[in-house]
């Protein structure tokens, strides 16, 4: 692939911008300066290899055929390109991300905080968003109201929520103490555990979700940050089991 195309693809803006950035002596390969736009270079990524390793204007870069991040999303922030109260989370991502067209998978509310995966591959947006996959997320809630072990039993029992014609109930609950729930639910409706709460008898104080599928959030990520995902989280995302079988 020319170095250009490479760089274009990578979110570094339109052929000509990419093409400027090479010739200004911006890009280098393997430690090596590279000015020739039309040099040819192995992007990798296939098959699970690494990607090209280069750099743009001193910053590391790897060549990835999809993007696939994970975010710790902060308070106030809305998941939403045009967010209507509140900054968008796409503001806390870098340019090259949102020129690739990143998307959330799912959505947080703007309350919410923890883990929330993007990325511009539409298979995998739509696999790990589709209430149908019935894929488990964990969820740390806090409440406003002290409770006993019977609480955290009438959820996974189901309660009937307004708009659902049968009760809706949670894969797992774990009591923490008496006003904090570790919850597990699958199907990802609308403001799901805040009323399934509610419907309970108690409120919602603080929502924060630490795992979806098979991955945590990854530890030492800092509210407002991101990373990649590689090869192992991944693996890690897809390795769950059905919580209801």
């Amino acid at each position: 692939m020319q170095l250009e195309r490479l760089l274009h693809a990578q979110g570094f803006g339109s052929r000509k911008d990419c093409r400027a950035l090479i010739r200004a002596g911006y890009v280098s390969v393997a430690g090596e300066v590279c000015d020739d736009p039309t040099e040819e270079f192995d992007p990798g990524s296939r098959d699970g290899s690494p990607g090209l390793e280069f750099t743009v204007d001193d910053q590391p870069w790897r060549f990835r055929a999809q993007a696939y991040v994970v975010l710790h999303k902060p308070a106030g922030y809305e998941c939403s390109q045009k967010p209507t109260f509140h900054p968008s989370v796409f503001t806390l991502l870098p340019p090259q991300l949102l020129a690739r067209g990143v998307q959330c998978v799912g959505r947080l509310d703007q309350d919410t905080t923890g883990l929330l995966l993007l990325s511009d591959d539409g298979q995998f947006i739509h696999q790990w968003s589709s209430g149908k996959k019935r894929t488990p997320k964990v969820y740390e809630v806090t409440l406003k109201h002290a409770v006993e072990q019977d609480f955290a039993d009438r959820l996974v029992a189901g309660v009937e929520l307004n708009d659902e014609p049968v009760p809706i109930a949670a894969a797992a609950c774990e009591l923490l103490s008496p006003t904090t729930l570790r919850l597990t639910i699958c199907e990802g409706k609308y403001h799901q555990v805040k009323r399934m709460v509610g419907a309970a008898g108690n409120r919602v104080e603080v929502l924060h979700r630490s795992r979806v599928g098979g991955l945590d959030l990854p530890a030492g990520l800092a509210p407002g940050q991101w990373r990649w995902l590689e090869a192992e989280d991944l693996a890690r995302l897809a390795d769950y089991a059905d919580a209801t079988s």
